[in-house]
């Protein structure tokens, strides 16, 4: 069966200048596989500028990878034209950031979400789109009634998170992209939209990459983890064995950023203090900033296989086999549900 989603060495270089251009490498060398038949959460974690941002641009299609091919249900999604596109467009769906900046004031919830559904012929009168719109707003927690016929500051930044949510599923996509879905709604909110996500992926198969710099909700959506440093793979696989016991410097740094519920206990003195960034433009990535390096480090590592779904891009994991990038995904466990 084709592959839902397959990335080969897919890399995105920014330049700027005429005369004495200057290249920033945004994304490097990243390959994966989604399939068809096993929908999944795997969620691309790292600080701000490590590239998943760019990432999920290149998912989209709304830029194209510098090297490497994006392949979506094995076409590759820059040669997309009619209907073909179009179908790329209704099974490729975002929810991003900022609740507030998707919406057009002048416009209420009712607009946001029928202009889908005639863009994409779902309904053939009104009767039938209204009640596409009542099943969607009731799959993502919200009573039609509360919502429809209201303006964008009647309503709460959870609720306007999960109307984009809603929107996306009217669609019925095989791929849903959430750019730091949560990132800007109150805490108390956060809970429900990362349950309205795990249901999606649990009820209505649909698979769902996970972008966040936050690894306490990566740990309670995912199933698998990347984890991103100016735009290279430190290390990825098995979300609770890379959270409970991480293998590259800069996973352990992140790992250790998160605060414990013990107020006796402090974070930040546990695992490896980073230095100062400095300058290094090649080798690791993280080789300017770690208290590990070594000579070596001024050459790209490999990755390797620390076990069966775990591996890291470090030389301080020089005994263990290495692993090529396009087989990254062997190492990304997949599970069919979650458990609530």
């Amino acid at each position: 069966m084709t592959n839902l989603l397959d990335l080969h060495h897919v890399s995105k270089t920014y330049t700027r200048g005429l005369i004495n251009a200057k290249a920033t490498v945004a994304l490097q060398e990243i390959s994966l596989t989604l399939k068809q038949e096993d929908p999944t959460i795997l969620t691309v974690a790292g600080e701000s500028g490590s590239g998943k941002t760019t990432l999920a641009m290149l998912l989209l299609g709304f830029i194209t990878p510098t090297t490497g091919q994006i392949i979506y249900r094995g076409k590759d999604i820059t040669a997309l034209q009619g209907e073909e596109r179009m179908a790329f467009r209704r099974e490729v769906q975002a929810v991003f950031q900022d609740p507030f900046a998707v919406f057009n004031p002048f416009y209420t919830v009712d607009h946001l979400l029928s202009v889908p559904i005639k863009r994409f012929k779902l309904a053939t009168n009104a009767k039938a789109a209204r009640a596409k719109m009542d099943e969607a707003l009731t799959a993502v927690g919200l009573r039609p009634e509360d919502v429809l016929g209201r303006y964008p500051h009647q309503l709460s930044g959870g609720q306007r998170q999960r109307i984009n949510v809603a929107r996306a599923l009217l669609l019925k996509p095989r791929l849903l992209i959430a750019d730091e879905p949560v990132s800007m709604v109150d805490a108390s909110l956060r809970a429900s939209i990362l349950e309205t996500l795990r249901n999606l992926q649990r009820d209505h198969g649909v698979s769902i990459i996970y972008i966040t710099h936050d690894l306490t909700t990566a740990y309670h959506i995912a199933n698998a983890i990347i984890v991103l440093y100016r735009g290279g793979v430190m290390e990825a696989g098995d979300v609770d064995q890379v959270i409970k016991s991480p293998q590259h410097p800069y996973t352990r740094l992140l790992v250790d950023s998160i605060p414990w519920p013990a107020l006796d206990r402090r974070w930040g003195t546990d695992m490896i203090k980073a230095r100062e960034a400095g300058s290094s433009s090649v080798g690791c990535p993280f080789r300017s900033r770690c208290p590990m390096a070594m000579e070596q480090c001024k050459t790209q590592p490999p990755l390797y296989k620390i076990n069966k779904t775990q591996a890291a891009a470090c030389y301080l994991h020089a005994g263990h086999p290495e692993i090529a990038a396009e087989r990254l995904t062997e190492l990304l466990p997949v599970r069919t549900q979650i458990e609530a």
